[in-house]
């Protein structure tokens, strides 16, 4: 897991619900460093440095493909 690419941090884990279906349906290699700590103590987000999206370097360019089209759709916002 050390090999993997750190391209996008999250502050809590609703943020990112709907991208985590995405890149799994596009089998995507990945997963989220302190994910269950900030479950636990969601306020220590700043101290920990958030939620941090690792994918495997193979994969890194279908990733971002995935995280840029989840960003500019405005229909999963949260408001």
């Amino acid at each position: 897991m050390q090999s993997f690419i750190k391209i996008a941090v999250f502050n809590f884990q609703y943020e990112y619900a709907v991208l985590q279906l995405l890149l799994e349906q596009e089998g995507i290699r990945f997963f989220f460093q302190n994910e269950t700590a900030l479950g636990v103590m969601p306020f220590y987000t700043n101290a920990i440095g958030g939620i941090i999206l690792k994918v495997h370097p193979e994969d890194v360019d279908d990733a971002n493909q995935i995280l840029d089209n989840f960003e500019t759709r405005k229909n999963l916002h949260c408001v």
